[in-house]
């Protein structure tokens, strides 16, 4: 989905963590706890951990290269304790797993029936640049491709690729109202209306008015 948008004007730049105060805490969080661990094997324990990680959360070593921005290779390597990852490394990973680095190395394994708190200044977000849309993604990296959830907050026009075969959007307008272009066929739909149509052909979101917010949802991207 995130590579699906298409907006007037020129494309968007690939999402980067911004590294700063956090990564400063990133940094001084990974260097006590190797203190913290040094009489263990630290690679060989993470090496494991984040291949458990990944894996509890069903994402492919080419998922995971996708959320995270490290190649499939390094992944392997990291996986398997042929290499070491480094500290911007390990951020961008943890960050796309949403795990804590120092629940990597917590022996604690007991389970939680409250799985995730994703708090609103921590959502992910994709920003078209002030060209039509901002989309916040609600839904967890290991639904991509399969049940992805996204609220959308329309200024002006965007629209969006189509996706494989199959695959088919519900939309819920939550706020202003919005025309839905699917194939051949145009309705328009209002606060409070849900729309199902296929994605798998041309289709277009556009607001109608100033400004609208409404909820997407993708089955089988």
């Amino acid at each position: 989905m995130r590579d699906l948008i298409r907006v007037a004007g020129p494309p968007s730049k690939p999402l980067r963590p911004r590294f700063g105060l956090k990564l400063l805490t990133f940094h001084h969080t990974f260097r006590s706890l190797l203190v913290m661990h040094k009489k263990h094997n630290i690679a060989e324990r993470l090496a494991q951990r984040l291949k458990e990680a990944r894996k509890s959360k069903g994402l492919s070593l080419e998922a995971m290269a996708k959320l995270s921005g490290v190649s499939r290779s390094m992944l392997s390597q990291i996986e398997r304790g042929q290499s070491s990852p480094t500290v911007a490394t390990l951020w961008s990973l943890t960050q796309a797993l949403r795990v804590d680095f120092a629940g990597l190395l917590d022996d604690q394994t007991a389970s939680r029936s409250i799985r995730e708190i994703l708090r609103a200044n921590r959502t992910p977000t994709i920003d078209s640049q002030g060209e039509g849309c901002r989309i916040r993604i609600l839904s967890p990296p290991a639904q991509a491709g399969r049940l992805e959830v996204y609220e959308i907050s329309f200024t002006a026009d965007a629209a969006l690729l189509p996706h494989q075969s199959g695959c088919h959007e519900d939309l819920t307008v939550l706020e202003g109202s919005l025309e839905v272009v699917s194939g051949d066929e145009t309705e328009q739909v209002f606060e409070g209306d849900t729309i199902r149509y296929a994605a798998d052909c041309p289709h277009q979101i556009r607001a109608i008015g100033l400004s609208a917010k409404a909820i997407l949802i993708v089955h089988g991207s």
